[in-house]
């Protein structure tokens, strides 16, 4: 081997004990970390912001409890009407792990009728309860509910009082849709907001199947 080639190979074994070096101290302050982490409870869990992946997000995560044999729930609030594709899967396929409560009866410019609006949130939210309420689930979604809060077809101090002093202190919640309400977010263990950079919207192409539902 040339003295070029050893100099090479030494540089090269230097690099990768600095970089083993680097990663065992972060992984000791990571366990340190992790070590003083070892509680457990039901979560309030907020999805918000006007970029796209809210729903997407919260369907993820009920995909994960039906992987994991839990019992859990979804109620939406306004795309009721829409087919989508986690409807058909969780109905189709994991009914028995996952109960699906399709509410709404789409966005509000569809229906143009607010009394129609609020009442079918309201059907939607006495639904949500009694879910909530069975300590048996380990987690419901309450889809684009922020979106019904917004619109005041339901009280934020009902929901806040509801998920604050009934929910069971096992289950988790998730809540979806733009504009989340201040009261909302100062209770929730977890709030994502997502930030909207680009959308194919803008640029003329409609919601597919497989993106957007």
């Amino acid at each position: 081997m040339t003295s070029e080639a050893n100099v090479g190979a030494d540089g090269a074994a230097d690099a990768e004990a600095r970089h083993a070096a680097k990663m065992a101290k972060k992984k000791a302050a990571r366990d340190k970390i992790m070590a003083t982490k070892s509680g457990e409870k039901g979560l309030i869990i907020v999805h918000t912001g006007a970029g796209k992946g809210k729903s997407s997000s919260a369907f993820g995560m009920i995909v994960r409890c039906v992987a994991h044999g839990f019992p859990c729930a979804v109620v939406q609030f306004i795309k009721g009407a829409w087919d989508t594709g986690e409807r058909r899967l969780l109905t189709g396929h994991f009914g028995d792990l996952c109960q699906f409560h399709a509410m709404g009866e789409g966005f509000t410019w569809e229906t143009q009728d607010r009394a129609r609006d609020i009442a079918a949130a309201q059907a939607g939210w006495e639904k949500a309860k009694e879910l909530i309420a069975d300590p048996s689930l380990r987690m419901v979604v309450l889809d684009e509910i922020n979106i019904a809060l917004r619109y005041d077809y339901l009280a934020i101090s009902d929901v806040v009082d509801f998920l604050t002093n009934s929910k069971p202190p096992m289950t988790h919640v998730v809540l979806t849709g733009r504009n989340a309400k201040d009261e909302l977010i100062e209770i929730a263990d977890l709030v994502t907001e997502m930030t909207l950079v680009k959308h194919p919207f803008r640029s003329g192409i409609k919601a597919q199947p497989g993106v957007e539902f």
